[in-house]
């Protein structure tokens, strides 16, 4: 297991790359241009800023979350050939300076959601909320309005060039099905994975988050089921999964552990969070800790341990602690705490099977 760290970039995150190089055991950042809107290509010089940043620290940038995917692309819209085009020049910028797995996602408008970014919980830490019945009583463009109010940092997958189109994106995927969706991923592996072939990059599809349609929206990377859809919509080591332990952990119906099991040979990324699952469905995003929510993060990481799991890992959304200014889910703290969670289990594992 190779620990990174996910960095937003100079002057857009409180956790700085001197901070990251002194968690024990992180090796790189998780990075990305978040200035650059969805569908254009990366300017090679801003590339060259955050390898120079992460060279200077002794961290490598193997991992990009996300290059995103232009809404023409999950539409399916003629005009999607040009924007995969611009992909395919961006991968062949990013692989001269060394990376070797994109992380990215197909999800419609929102790369995730949530209801409350900062929900108190009992021991005073605040988190990442999910409500239903928050979501049935409100219009996407309040709910964008409360996400993005007051924050000075870009919340991923809310940036402001994307939802000022909002009105006119929900009308685009009107009549938009899962299955006009799987069609549109089908056209989309088949033209960007060869050139991840040829390149060394392994593309590695993130689940939607949550794993359940909103707002009428269709969602297709939400269980084991799909996600062995997805992977024999083209069949290569190239055509991957970020398997999301936390996205996927939302619905108690999907197995995580059985799932690294199964795509053992098809994971070269893993987000490794936990969430605890009401009753009712909602759910908060808790401590890395195991019994600190629904999912067992202790079990993920020995089913990982198990199958010789070789690629990279990283701490997902933490709750936010001791007062911390930060991006809803990304504060140094309480990621930090879990890198020494994941740490420990697999610490003991590697004891264990030396013993």
């Amino acid at each position: 297991m190779r620990m990174v760290f996910r960095w937003f970039g100079e002057g857009n995150d409180t956790v700085t790359l001197d901070h990251i190089r002194q968690i024990p055991g992180v090796e790189g950042i998780v990075w990305a241009l978040h200035d650059v809107p969805a569908g254009e290509e990366w300017p090679m010089d801003k590339i060259l800023a955050v390898k120079a940043a992460a060279d200077k620290a002794g961290l490598h940038l193997d991992v990009v979350e996300s290059v995103n995917i232009h809404e023409d692309i999950k539409l399916g819209l003629p005009t999607r050939d040009q924007y995969i085009e611009n992909y395919k020049k961006t991968m062949e910028k990013l692989a001269q300076v060394g990376v070797k797995v994109i992380c990215y996602n197909f999800m419609p408008i929102f790369d995730w959601l949530r209801t409350d970014m900062h929900k108190e919980m009992d021991d005073g830490s605040t988190a990442l909320f999910y409500e239903h019945k928050k979501l049935a009583d409100i219009e996407p463009l309040e709910l964008v309005r409360r996400i993005t109010e007051n924050s000075a940092l870009t919340m991923p997958g809310w940036e402001p060039e994307r939802l000022q189109y909002l009105t006119g994106l929900f009308e685009a995927y009107k009549d938009v099905t899962e299955e006009n969706m799987w069609e549109h991923a089908r056209y989309f592996l088949q033209e960007i994975i060869p050139t991840a072939e040829r390149l060394g990059i392994r593309m590695a599809i993130h689940p939607d988050d949550p794993p359940w349609p909103i707002f009428g929206l269709p969602k297709i990377i939400t269980s084991q089921d799909n996600i062995r859809r997805y992977l024999n919509l083209y069949d290569s080591p190239y055509n991957s999964v970020t398997l999301c332990s936390g996205s996927l952990g939302a619905n108690p119906n999907n197995d995580i552990i059985g799932m690294i099991h199964e795509f053992k040979d098809r994971i070269p990324f893993a987000h490794i969070r936990n969430v605890r699952i009401y009753d009712n469905g909602d759910f908060i995003e808790t401590s890395h800790r195991s019994q600190d929510g629904s999912v067992d993060i202790a079990g993920v990481v020995e089913a990982y341990h198990d199958t010789g799991f070789e690629g990279y890992a990283r701490p997902d959304h933490g709750r936010h602690l001791w007062g911390e200014q930060c991006r809803p889910g990304y504060g140094l703290y309480d990621r930090a705490l879990g890198i020494m969670y994941l740490w420990g289990v697999w610490d003991s594992l590697q004891r264990r099977s030396k013993a």
